[in-house]
């Protein structure tokens, strides 16, 4: 009731609905006066019928000043109904221009917050829509622009720099993920120092959000490690590891790309280890996730954000609370 209340007085409301009920008392206290025989309940059914000029035409008052109230009912009701439409109308135009420059507040769960709005950031955001599980997940965006960059109904824009306030307003402290871009307008060194920046502020503000950070230089990864980031991507490194394979493997970039997009083919995913296959050495887990899913699974990591080991050993045992790395198709991540 308090939000409620503050929200009223913010927007001005509750002046003009305490004019409305006012008005609506005032008038019903004298028509039932003026009127003989009018039940009090009907002297209010009246006052709100033609204070909205609907005029049901139930009853129309038969004395003179019974239609003097009544024409001063019609004139402030048109009157104050203006006003409060208007401001209505006011309210909706201005939280929608909040929200386009990056103005609102918002208070999500388990959301994906986006630092910095560049090309990468709109390929982030397509593959995030193309994923059932995230397909309406919110995402709040982070970056300096003058207003929201694309038309997408389930994003969300915070204008300012990576600081407490804007991660604040972003709800980062209940954020699932927080991806951490570089700046395309700055040079290579200063765009790293950027995105170490934004970490340490991230790490700060929310200790249990999951952070993936862009770099561009492989000798910034130990900064990034120090700001404690969860996962770090080197541009340069990854792009010229992957041409490396290409040209000594050919065709090994398609078999990547079709990995690293969920929009077709197979996928990547971590879904936890199944409680019936807890305990269980690493090849049977994958007979059986292979035989009855047609699942691969590449990899086991000690929980939620453990250590990766890929490619176990046959004995490898998976433990309860462990989760798998698997490539398969989105069907195929139906599995009970």
């Amino acid at each position: 009731m308090k939000k409620i209340w503050r929200f009223m007085r913010e927007e001005n409301l509750h002046r003009v609905l305490a004019w409305v009920v006012a008005l609506v008392v005032l008038s019903s206290i004298l028509i039932s006066l003026l009127e003989p025989g009018l039940k009090w309940v009907d002297s209010v059914w009246w006052s709100i019928v033609t204070l909205t000029t609907v005029g049901y035409g139930d009853f129309s008052p038969v004395t003179g000043g019974g239609r003097a109230v009544a024409v001063i009912i019609m004139f402030l009701g048109i009157g104050l109904l203006g006003t409060l439409s208007a401001t209505l109308a006011s309210m909706m135009i201005s939280r929608r221009l909040k929200e386009d420059k990056g103005m609102s507040k918002y208070n999500f769960e388990k959301h994906i917050i986006i630092c910095e709005w560049n090309h990468r950031a709109l390929a982030i955001l397509k593959e995030i829509r193309s994923d059932a599980k995230t397909r309406e997940t919110p995402v709040v965006l982070i970056a300096e622009c003058d207003s929201t960059p694309v038309d997408d109904p389930d994003l969300y824009f915070v204008k300012g720099p990576v600081n407490d306030e804007t991660l604040a307003r972003a709800s980062a402290a209940a954020a699932e993920t927080v991806v951490i871009l570089g700046d395309d307008k700055l040079d290579a060194n200063a765009r790293d120092a950027k995105v170490v920046l934004s970490t340490l502020t991230v790490e700060c503000h929310c200790e249990g959000v999951y952070t993936v950070v862009e770099l561009v230089e492989e000798k910034n990864r130990q900064h990034c490690v120090r700001a404690q980031a969860d996962e770090i991507i080197v541009g340069n490194e990854l792009s010229s590891h992957l041409i490396a394979s290409a040209a000594l493997n050919h065709g090994i970039s398609r078999i990547v790309s079709e990995l690293l997009s969920t929009q077709y083919g197979n996928d990547l995913y971590e879904i936890p280890a199944p409680a019936t296959l807890a305990g269980k050495q690493f090849i049977d887990v994958f007979t059986r996730l292979k035989k009855e899913h047609q699942v691969t699974v590449l990899g086991v990591q000690k929980g939620k954000a453990g250590n990766l080991v890929s490619n176990p050993p046959g004995d490898y045992v998976v433990d309860s609370g462990d989760y798998l790395i698997v490539m398969g198709t989105s069907a195929a991540m139906a599995m009970p």
